[in-house]
């Protein structure tokens, strides 16, 4: 990460701490909340309600997800993902451990049956992946100001632990938002874009109709400090009407760097 001035090690640290609420045509569906913590070495971030994974936050019933790592050259490594979600059917709990850029362990408890119409996720498809957590955040390499068209000319891999699949993003417009608390001024909007790759059955009406979508956005908005975008809200059309997630809160602060002791 190239910084602005040799000593700032505070612009690469900071928090969030956001409250998003989940509304289907206008009508509230659920609430959650996502705290992230950055500093110069190593990040956290932890969630509850829709917020676990980025496109499951309109599926019926709770969750929470955390993931953590390191920070290397300004970049998110994680080394952990954890995801628990509860529905009127089931509890379901997921772990991984990441390295060196890929899945080293995983489990899914209880382990799910075997269906012969998913594709299978192979070892070469946990390579080079992300967490959907660390996923969601948007680390805008560079000097220049990370909120502008260039933070929408990426995509990540992601593997959550039964599906391995790509979001691609690409620039719709520069907005202005404002938050019930915490944050008021600029976000990116990105068009995203969903392509599944493995680990899902072609058949299943969510997985066609989400690859199908060409309208689906997200509006990013920066973790004050650093150069990482999170998301503000999301939007993604259905045969019922828009789905939304949107920040009511969000308040975000640079953190000042770690003092060394000194004897």
């Amino acid at each position: 990460m190239v910084l602005w001035a040799p000593a700032p090690a505070a612009f690469a640290q900071g928090r969030l701490e956001a409250h998003y609420e989940a509304t289907l045509a206008g009508i509230p569906v659920g609430k959650g909340a996502w705290t992230i913590d950055i500093s110069d070495d190593s990040f956290s971030a932890s969630a509850f309600g829709g917020t676990a994974g980025l496109l499951k936050a309109f599926a019926g019933g709770s969750g929470t997800g955390a993931s953590q790592g390191r920070v290397v050259n300004g970049a998110l490594v994680a080394t952990s993902y954890s995801a628990s979600t509860t529905t009127s059917k089931k509890t379901e709990a997921i772990r991984m451990v990441l390295a060196n850029g890929g899945i080293k362990e995983f489990a899914i408890e209880p382990e799910p049956p075997v269906d012969p119409d998913r594709i299978p996720v192979t070892d070469a498809h946990r390579r080079g992946v992300l967490d959907p957590m660390t996923g969601a955040m948007l680390r805008v390499p560079g000097t220049a100001d990370p909120l502008g068209p260039e933070a929408c000319h990426t995509g990540n891999a992601i593997f959550d632990g039964r599906m391995r699949y790509e979001l691609k993003l690409d620039f719709k417009r520069m907005e202005t938002v404002k938050a019930e608390k915490g944050y008021a001024g600029p976000v990116v909007v990105c068009a995203i874009y969903f392509v599944p790759v493995a680990g899902y059955i072609p058949d299943r009406p969510v997985i066609k109709y989400l690859t199908a979508q060409r309208n689906m956005e997200i509006a990013f908005a920066p973790v004050a400090g650093t150069r990482v975008l999170v998301p503000f809200r999301m939007v993604i059309p259905t045969p019922l009407g828009t789905a939304m997630l949107e920040a009511t809160q969000f308040i975000t602060t640079p953190t000042p760097p770690r003092v060394a002791k000194t004897n």
